[in-house]
């Protein structure tokens, strides 16, 4: 049977375990609220700037290429200071970023503002996960499922907040100034509840060591990860089928409803609504459901109740079942990225920054390579026919579970 995590009952974490629980929650809040607070404004960017659809379609395109070009930095980084302090410096360092979207006077300046935002949108997403895992490791028992509650509640609020700001007439710079000052507030904060002490204190492993100078260390680090190349490359398989289906709401969902079961435009923006609401849902039970089944099970039932919820989408013909399939679709992936990323974390001899930025890093990939492999298949067949690739990809999820088993220590 698979380890479980402590039970109720032993000894509690600590004051400064609670501490910087908290002060994880309010890092991963100010990544999900940061770039979501544009996104409405993108329409009002795209006017004054003159751009066609393609253009601006290719400078948003700017900010994952950011991520995938830099990402694999973090990794160093956060054995070099710390990954409690790469996920604040991240926080503050995008914050001035936001309001340099508004002012932006041509498509490159904007596009290179967007690849910044990516590359420190990688760098902190596997920073703050990474010390996530430090703080799990005190408390003995699962809370990374929270976290990222915690950073879905914060898109969904960053998104209502632009949409309000935009429609209430108040100029784009203006709202974004706010917004940096808040999150730049909130990173630095958050920095003096975090964890001290080196990154491997809590694994009790040689992470904790480092020993020797740069060069050994980051040959060791190199060393360890091709040495771990197997469960990482299944890892990253695991989370690039679960970016498919996260994806596909926000990607495909609009799409599918209007186009083949005739919705209005109301009905059809609803499944993306249905699956963040019951994504946020299965993120803030999947720490209970993890301690109680262990990460296997958790995430072999989340694949397969995503890709009956996609089964149902399609195969029955009426909106209303459209949108409640997809929102099956987001509970059964709710916990897929949190535990992959936190079994990242903790393969044996590597470092768990390295772990969580190479299997994040490839995971991302999912999200640039699926959607033109649907939309391909769409345009050759139909959006109702490639869809079943989001079914395939919830299923190659569930059997892939079994690489989230914690594996011995030497």
């Amino acid at each position: 049977m698979e380890p479980q995590h402590r039970v109720d009952g032993e000894a509690p974490p600590g004051r400064a375990a609670v501490r910087a629980r908290a002060a994880v929650f309010a890092l991963f809040a100010v990544n999900g609220y940061a770039y979501t607070n544009v996104v409405p404004w993108l329409p009002v960017v795209k006017q004054d700037l003159d751009l066609t659809n393609a253009a601006l379609g290719a400078a948003i395109a700017a900010m994952p290429t950011g991520a995938l070009a830099t990402g694999m930095l973090a990794g160093p980084l956060i054995a070099r200071f710390g990954s409690g302090r790469v996920a604040a410096a991240a926080g503050v360092l995008t914050a001035p970023l936001l309001p340099l979207a508004a002012v932006a006077p041509g498509w490159w300046t904007f596009a290179l503002v967007l690849f910044g935002l990516g590359s420190l949108d990688a760098w902190m997403d596997a920073a703050m996960n990474t010390h996530g895992l430090r703080v799990q490791r005190r408390y003995g028992r699962s809370i990374i499922n929270a976290f990222h509650a915690a950073w879905s509640l914060a898109a969904v609020a960053g998104g209502l907040t632009g949409a309000s700001m935009a429609g209430a007439g108040l100029g784009m710079g203006t709202h974004l100034t706010v917004v940096a000052v808040l999150l730049a507030g909130a990173s630095l904060v958050a920095a003096r509840g975090l964890l001290p002490g080196p990154e491997g204190a809590e694994r009790g492993d040689a992470e904790s060591a480092a020993e020797g100078g740069a060069r050994e260390r980051l040959r060791a680090a190199a060393g360890a990860l091709r040495g771990a190349a197997l469960p990482l490359l299944a890892l990253s398989a695991l989370l690039m089928g679960a970016s498919a289906v996260e994806d596909s709401a926000a990607t495909w969902g609009a799409v599918f409803l209007s186009g083949e079961r005739g919705a209005g435009a109301f009905l059809a923006a609803l499944p993306f609504v249905a699956c963040q609401g019951m994504m946020t849902v299965g993120r803030l039970t999947g720490d209970r459901v993890t301690d109680r089944f262990g990460a296997v099970a958790t995430v072999r039932a989340g694949g397969l109740v995503a890709a009956a919820g996609m089964a149902v989408a399609l195969l029955v013909p009426f909106p209303a079942a459209g949108v409640a399939g997809f929102g099956l679709l987001g509970l059964g992936v709710a916990t897929m990225f949190p535990l992959t990323l936190a079994a990242a974390g903790e393969v044996p001899g590597v470092r768990s920054g390295d772990g969580v930025t190479v299997v994040g890093w490839l995971g991302r990939l999912g999200f640039l390579a699926f959607p033109p492999v649907v939309g391909a298949l769409a345009d050759a067949w139909t959006l109702t026919s490639a869809l079943w690739v989001v079914a395939g990809a919830a299923v190659m999820c569930a059997v892939l579970s079994p690489a989230l088993r914690p594996r011995p220590r030497a």
